[in-house]
């Protein structure tokens, strides 16, 4: 493997972990186990519980273009239930992940329960 591709995985890795642990803190936070940030199709929902939407909302996780409409709408209202504005959540979402998720877990970024 050259040197690019090497690289690549490892930067690639750094902002796996960042995103994971800062999930992991964040559903911490809201009183859900850590761990399921790393559990697939599990961290959905324990996202979905934390938003305060229905668990049938999992069905449009699985459905293409609708699964990215539906995790806009939840990720911003996850923003929000942090204090943080549904801006913020767009782009916690859409531009840096791997920025917004630890800045959100390893702050003082109270959890204050959806819409509040």
């Amino acid at each position: 493997m050259d040197k690019g591709g090497t690289y690549f995985w490892i930067i690639y890795l750094i902002i796996f972990v960042l995103i994971i642990a800062g999930m992991w803190k964040c559903f911490e936070k809201a009183g859900k186990p850590g761990w399921a940030a790393i559990i697939p199709i599990y961290n959905v929902i324990v996202l979905l519980e934390i938003v305060g939407k229905p668990l049938w909302w999992v069905v449009l996780f699985l459905i293409p273009i609708v699964n990215f409409i539906a995790y806009i709408i939840v990720s911003m209202d996850f923003a929000v239930c942090f204090g943080k504005s549904k801006g913020w959540g767009f782009g916690m979402l859409v531009i840096l992940p791997f920025v917004g998720y630890p800045m959100l877990g390893f702050t003082d970024a109270k959890f204050t329960g959806p819409g509040k």
